[in-house]
């Protein structure tokens, strides 16, 4: 099968967990830039990469990269590429764009100059007045930067982000792709405790059960990928039941996920059981101050409420106060908190082993991490 150059695009700071993520999926060499990672790929590896890739944020096909100052140089490169071979007659194409350090700053001429250059070259093809736009989706992304064009084919659709099982949200929820990071990110393993006491409608617990189960994040949704032409359907369902057949139905799972709050632990438990991991996750409506899990060597992931989403710095410091008792009278657990205080640490009352910059969305936050000592060999 023709390979393609591609990129997943992820949120700054977690590159080089995509890329681990990518080496389980493809065989070809990958490369890191700042929010990207580039691979060579097929249409099943394209496929396999959207479906099992829990941080990234889309998967894209690069069709080409070519210098333009100009909306001749533009339209000349768009031109130059084989619009026959990667569209059907009846494409649903649509061309989106972007522009930052260019010349050619006008994002709606970029993208009219685009589609017609596309159009100019579909005719060469298939010779028609019109074109329908009834068939599959195919969203073309033209890209300049630095009076450099990029055109891109998204291959995922909705993005990856969106598993599918997030039925009900609470306020301030962290993305599916960086609670899968959060968890990526700390020592938790289906052999160990997880807890999450600010839990929201459950996205922590819920990826920390889909990962310990081997449950792939796009299992429940469906992909633009999966209906382009060169893609051979049959070769997707068979690639579904390979992951359906790769799910670890029996490992015991211990994972709990407490809130103060009972609309979100009725959002988290609707959302567990569309994901498939209801059985796996103890839901509990208590404050942190009189909740915890009593297994020891725990993992405690969490993304605390803080400023306006509570009210006051009062609040705040309850809140740590809490955190830092369980820490001092629980040394065995390890304690991983995602949040834009950055008073955090000093409220803690110890130096993180570890802190890392992350996004969520296009908010910044900080990840605080502490371990704990191993658990014991069995």
């Amino acid at each position: 099968m023709k390979k393609y150059t591609c990129l997943a695009t992820a949120n700054f700071g977690v590159e080089a967990i995509v890329k681990r993520e990518l080496e389980k999926i493809v065989s070809s060499e990958i490369q890191i830039q700042d929010g990207r990672v580039y691979f060579e790929a097929n249409l099943e590896e394209v496929y396999r990469a959207n479906l099992w890739l829990r941080c990234a944020e889309r998967v894209h096909i690069q069709l080409a990269s070519f210098p333009a100052k100009t909306f001749e140089e533009l339209y000349q490169g768009v031109l130059a590429l084989p619009w026959g071979e990667i569209l059907p007659k009846d494409a649903n194409f649509m061309v989106q764009g972007r522009s930052a350090k260019s010349k050619l700053f006008s994002v709606s001429d970029c993208q009219r100059i685009t589609e017609r250059a596309l159009i100019d070259k579909l005719n060469q093809s298939y010779s028609m007045a019109w074109y329908p736009k009834s068939g599959a989706r195919y969203k073309i992304e033209v890209i300049l930067f630095k009076d450099q064009a990029q055109i891109l084919l998204d291959t995922s659709g909705e993005g990856l982000h969106k598993r599918g099982y997030r039925l009900e949200t609470v306020e301030a929820p962290l993305t599916e792709t960086l609670a899968a990071c959060l968890v990526d990110l700390s020592y938790y393993n289906k052999d160990r405790v997880l807890w999450d006491p600010f839990c929201g409608s459950g996205t922590i617990a819920i990826e920390a059960c889909m990962k310990a189960r081997n449950i792939a994040p796009g299992l429940n949704r469906h992909f633009d990928c999966e209906y382009f032409q060169g893609m051979d359907s049959d070769r997707v369902k068979e690639i579904r039941r390979e992951a359906f057949a790769a799910i670890d139905a029996e490992s015991d799972l211990k994972v709990y996920a407490s809130d103060i709050n009972p609309q979100a632990i009725r959002a988290g438990k609707k959302n567990a059981e569309a994901a498939g991991v209801d059985t796996d996750i103890h839901f509990v409506c208590a404050g942190i101050e009189d909740y915890k899990p009593r297994e020891a060597y725990g993992v405690l992931i969490t993304n605390p409420p803080y400023g306006h989403r509570i009210g006051s710095r009062e609040d705040n410091e309850k809140i740590y106060q809490a955190l830092r008792d369980y820490a001092l009278a629980d040394p065995t657990w390890s304690y991983y908190v995602v949040t834009s205080d950055e008073d955090f640490p000093k409220a803690f009352g110890q130096k993180p082993s570890r802190k890392r910059k992350l996004y969520n969305g296009r908010i910044k936050v900080d990840y605080y991490q502490y371990y704990g000592p191993r658990p014991p060999r069995k």
